[in-house]
């Protein structure tokens, strides 16, 4: 398998190849190919979903026996 590498970006749901690309893949007409797409991350959003997600899997382990540690005093 071969890989190609490229920036691009999505236009009108579409993703623009480099003409220096096509040209490496102009002789893969008609063949099949993977694609993977990679986003860059936002961070804002990151740190959010970190945190639900944190949240979330830290109450998956509660359990009513905690329900001990509750009143602690």
């Amino acid at each position: 398998m071969k890989v190609v590498e490229f920036k691009s970006k999505i236009k009108n749901n579409k993703i623009d190849i480099p003409a220096a690309i096509q040209a490496k893949l102009d002789y893969q007409q008609g063949k099949a190919i993977r694609v993977i797409v990679l986003m860059e991350d936002n961070e804002a959003e990151n740190e959010i979903n970190f945190k639900d997600k944190a949240l979330t899997d830290f109450f998956k382990g509660y359990s009513s026996s905690d329900a001990i540690y509750d009143e602690y005093k």
